[in-house]
């Protein structure tokens, strides 16, 4: 159990009356509901639903006309006529005002959003799978801890001393149900607190933390979405403001810590959980993050292969100071984008193409409250490529130390194939070229010292030649220096 101070936000004696108030988070009943909707429906099937959340069922109905209810609560369509109504006073402020308005009436767990029960994908011919029909989905998307045990593997996947290595530190170091849970818990809390200032603002776990390829030592990322028909927000000019707002709310709450506003082209409000020491990071409105979350999260489970190889990636690249975007090496974004690529483009790829072969479950203009259920029902891929996990992991440091062409080729995992780089600004005298799956940006721009480019080549090219000799991860990635950090 969580100590008793960590469910309440208030700080007696503030001055501030604009969020002045007292915030009473012994999770209700209504609250609990509100988190396990928030992990079914929006994050797809149950992530190990933590135990505090009680079993709660809900039918969508596909319907224009879509009314549901729930106990206390009133309908859907009810509940989102008041909150259009409760921010009637702020759409007719500008962010230059001293703060928000604020509607005492409302109450902070409603959710204004009937779409996000309705199926992301509309049925396709050639494509049944990824048909909203199917009454119990059979998608490669499962719990994140609904894995295999080790004696299952194929034995061609470790059937060798460096295969199982990796095997085991991805063991050792993947995301656990209580990390999981931990973040979950707080980002329910802070939805609640959010809401108190922004009423029909929701706040969305991304990144790592739900696309499969974090660590138990991995930070996570927020987001927080307030839609432009609701208020009247530009994403590039007031997300500083907005998060100005927030991080003023945050020093009123008792269990957050140390939030710290960074003025990046994507700002970010770093802060610390107090009680489990999970690290944070919210965007505003950066709804492309919550887009590539659940399509690297549908490559993550599509094949078995991929997670391991991922993180033993990641950690060697942490090993050896590649990735760090803040200090010009490669971001881990950038990194899982480049084994994804590789395992595309191998003669007898090992993952398909995603964005190619289900353009509906994937479209970068889906509504974002109906991204998570676009991918449930897209079934496991079954490659012909059996190469163990210790070949793979060789195979992708030969690739970019000896075959990849940097100066002339973009890593598109959106079209499974290297694009060449022309003259235009995104790829003009850029060291390295990764394009982002949906807004097609540069993923790789941190990387713009020459200097750090060549060092990150460098990296490529030597544990190949070293791993290529010894077969051993402990001669590119030391085991007994990289165990889970929590």
């Amino acid at each position: 159990m969580f100590p008793r101070d960590y469910f309440f936000s208030h700080k007696d004696g503030t001055s501030d009356g604009l969020f002045q108030h007292t915030l009473h988070h012994h999770l209700s009943q209504q609250q609990r509901i509100e988190s396990h909707l928030n992990v079914t429906n929006f994050f797809g099937p149950p992530l190990n639903v933590p135990p505090f959340i009680p079993s709660y069922q809900w039918n969508p109905v596909e319907s224009p006309d879509l009314v549901f209810t729930s106990p206390n609560r009133g309908t859907v369509s009810n509940r989102k006529r008041r909150c259009n109504q409760s921010e009637s006073d702020f759409k007719r402020q500008r962010f230059s005002s001293p703060g928000p308005a604020r509607n005492a009436n409302f109450t902070s767990q409603e959710d204004a959003r009937p779409e996000a029960t309705r199926a992301a994908c509309k049925s396709y011919s050639r494509l049944p799978t990824c048909s909203p029909s199917a009454s119990k989905p059979a998608g490669c998307v499962t719990s994140f801890r609904e894995e295999s045990p080790q004696s299952t593997w194929p034995q061609s996947s470790v059937n060798d001393k460096l295969s199982q290595q990796i095997l085991d530190l991805f063991h050792a170091c993947e995301q656990q149900n209580d990390d999981l849970e931990k973040k979950e818990h707080c980002r329910s809390l802070l939805q609640s607190d959010i809401q108190t200032i922004f009423p029909c603002a929701r706040v969305f776990l991304a990144g790592s933390s739900l696309n499969g390829f974090g660590s138990r030592s991995s930070d996570a990322d927020l987001c927080l979405v307030i839609e432009e028909e609701t208020v009247p927000i530009n994403r590039s000019t007031d997300a500083v403001y907005v998060l100005s707002l927030v991080r003023k709310l945050f020093y009123t709450l008792s269990y957050i810590e140390r939030p710290q506003l960074i003025r990046a082209k994507v700002p970010i409000l770093k802060f610390r959980d107090r009680v489990s020491g999970v690290e944070f990071d919210l965007n505003f409105n950066n709804t492309v993050g919550i887009r590539n979350t659940f399509l690297l999260r549908t490559y993550a489970f599509i094949e078995k292969r991929v997670r391991p190889i991922i993180l033993v990636i990641k950690k060697w690249a942490s090993h050896h100071r590649i990735n760090d975007a803040s200090r010009g090496t490669l971001s881990s974004y950038t990194l899982v984008l480049m084994v994804l690529h590789y395992l595309q483009t191998l003669p007898e790829p090992v993952i398909p193409c995603l964005q190619m072969d289900y353009p509906g479950c994937f479209d970068p203009k889906m509504d974002i409250h109906l991204v998570p259920s676009g991918p449930r029902n897209i079934p496991a891929f079954v490659s012909k490529n059996q190469s163990s996990l210790g070949d793979l992991l060789l195979g992708f440091l030969k690739y970019y130390a000896t075959v990849f062409k940097w100066e002339k080729n973009v890593i598109s995992v959106r079209e499974a194939k290297t694009l060449p780089k022309t003259k235009s600004r995104e790829w003009r005298e850029k060291f390295i070229c990764v394009e982002e799956p949906f807004d097609r940006t540069n993923t790789a721009r941190a990387v713009h010292e020459k200097a750090k480019f060549e060092a990150i080549k460098a990296e490529f090219t030597e544990s190949y030649q070293v791993l290529q000799l010894r077969k051993d991860l402990n001669f590119i990635l030391p085991l007994k220096n990289t165990r889970p950090e929590r």
